[in-house]
């Protein structure tokens, strides 16, 4: 593996070549992702859904329309790699199982997750898109059940904010915790459109 420093190109062609979970993945290998060396807004989200895996977008479903929602991106921001960097904790689509999509692969985040950080700015805000992403970088959240680190999100600001995963579901999870509304999705564009704006 070649150190930290490669480039960005580098890196990324050796992404969208690895085939180390190919064995485990119905669909086989088709690692999704974007960033660039000026990307300040981090978004880390669970793994690329069937859609996804398709058109080789990521977010390209309507959990993505959720999402751009709550942050008030445009998709041309959204799609910038040199404004927003998108990194799921697994970068290829995991397959389906009895209730739905199965966990990112376990061997994707371990491999490459240290190799993009080291390439994207250290004053970026991270948005931390659901529970997988939550348990390994949101400090004392394997404490918290997820609707209590999204309300408790301004302990574990500036630099990040975790939030719900933008599926279906979330619709009656905003339903039940209209705080969400009124308080985070304000405070987190604030925190994308000043990064932006830096």
């Amino acid at each position: 593996m070649e150190p930290f420093h490669t480039t960005i190109e580098t890196l990324t062609r050796e992404i969208g070549a690895c085939t180390v979970c190919a064995a485990g993945l119905a669909l086989g290998p088709r690692p999704i992702i974007q960033f660039g060396a000026t990307s300040r807004i981090l978004i880390i989200g669970q793994a690329p859904g069937a859609r996804v895996h398709a058109s080789g977008i990521p977010w390209n479903d309507a959990s993505g329309d959720v999402l751009r929602g709550w942050t008030g991106l445009s998709p041309a921001e959204f799609y910038d790699p040199a404004k927003v960097a998108l990194m799921p904790m697994g970068f290829c689509y995991p397959g389906t199982g009895a209730s739905g999509d199965l966990p990112p692969r376990a061997e994707c985040a371990p491999l490459w997750h240290d190799r993009v950080l080291a390439v994207l700015p250290p004053d970026r805000l991270t948005l931390l898109v659901g529970g997988y992403a939550q348990a390994r970088y949101l400090a004392g959240a394997r404490r918290l059940t997820l609707t209590e680190a999204v309300r408790g999100f301004a302990a574990f600001g500036p630099d990040q904010m975790p939030l719900p995963h933008p599926s279906w579901r979330s619709r009656g999870w905003m339903t039940r915790n209209p705080w969400f509304a009124a308080e985070v999705l304000p405070s987190l564009r604030a925190s994308i459109q000043a990064r932006l704006d830096d």
